[in-house]
């Protein structure tokens, strides 16, 4: 949203006109795949999990570029091309959720701005909110801080920190203070103490739900139990009722959830990966303190 703001960008142009390689459903090939669609998760783009599994780097950062990576998985010449890195749908009708499209999203934004990913986000948005103990990469925190990594299937195993690939999906690491200070600048209009990192235009588009009657993907609902909206980049939880974004990986579970009204803000880190089956013990720590601050929304009200 900085670089669309900085007319760097368009969420609906072909992203085609941005990369130096081209993307392109085989089944679709003459249908643009946009930024709106990968920000929605609705491009057609699927991991393929033999690939995606390789993303990940144990006990080092990811020793290819995030552009290498992409190239690889979808130029027709790329060592990881398939047409199985594709849905069989058009873009735009069906949502899917990809890792790998929103690491496409980061290396358009690379490209368009002509600066790394993580750079470009470390000078537009972590120094501007003091952000100071963040970074994507291992080289670029103090490990001494980073918390230990464990897997937990009746014992808790400690596993190597890693680097991953496509790290602009999901590998940020941050403190839930310095994310604290992100999470309530989007909830402000783009703007927390003296740091503003998106104007309020670009914010209400961030944060408005996409999806209506005339462009709903096939599989998604409006209304009523299973319902499901999307911004750019989050979704609606609970039945419409808050906004925001969970994610999980081996040794971390996380979640950032607002109310629609932007009142309430929770975000919970948890160091430990369980059983699926184990995550309503999360979920149950995180409506806590979701009551709780419900419990303080009334107290300042009063």
């Amino acid at each position: 949203m900085r670089a669309v703001q900085d007319g760097k960008l368009s969420l609906d142009e072909d992203i085609n006109k941005y990369l130096p390689f081209k993307v392109a459903n085989p089944a679709f090939p003459n249908e643009p795949i946009t930024l709106r669609q990968l920000a929605t998760h609705t491009s057609s783009i699927t991991d393929r999990g033999s690939v995606y599994a390789g993303a990940y780097h144990f006990g080092r950062d990811a020793p290819e570029t995030l552009g290498d990576y992409l190239k690889d998985y979808f130029a027709l010449d790329g060592k990881n091309y398939s047409k199985e890195n594709f849905l069989n749908t058009k873009p735009g009708t069906h949502r899917e959720y990809s890792n790998i499209a929103a690491g496409l999203a980061g290396y358009i934004v690379e490209v368009a701005v002509g600066e790394k990913f993580n750079l470009y986000t470390k000078r537009t948005i972590f120094t501007p909110l003091k952000m100071d103990s963040t970074g994507w990469l291992m080289s670029e925190v103090d490990l001494a801080k980073h918390s230990n990594l464990y897997l937990a299937q009746g014992l808790a195993v400690p596993i190597q920190l890693y680097g991953l690939s496509t790290y602009p999906d999901g590998g940020l690491r941050t403190s839930v203070r310095d994310l604290s200070r992100f999470f309530i600048a989007l909830l402000n209009d783009g703007t927390y103490e003296d740091g503003r990192i998106l104007d309020r235009k670009s914010v209400e588009e961030m944060l408005r739900f996409q999806f209506g009657a005339t462009n709903k993907p096939d599989n998604v609902k409006l209304s009523g139990e299973g319902s499901l909206n999307s911004g750019i980049f989050w979704a609606t939880k609970e039945a419409l009722t808050r906004i925001g974004h969970n994610g999980a990986d081996p040794g971390l579970v996380t979640m950032m959830l607002s109310d629609v009204d932007k009142q309430i803000g929770v975000i919970l880190f948890v160091n430990t990966a369980t059983r699926p089956e184990d995550g309503e013990v999360y979920g149950a720590i995180f409506d806590e303190l979701w009551k709780l601050g419900v419990e303080l929304k009334g107290v300042r009200a009063n």
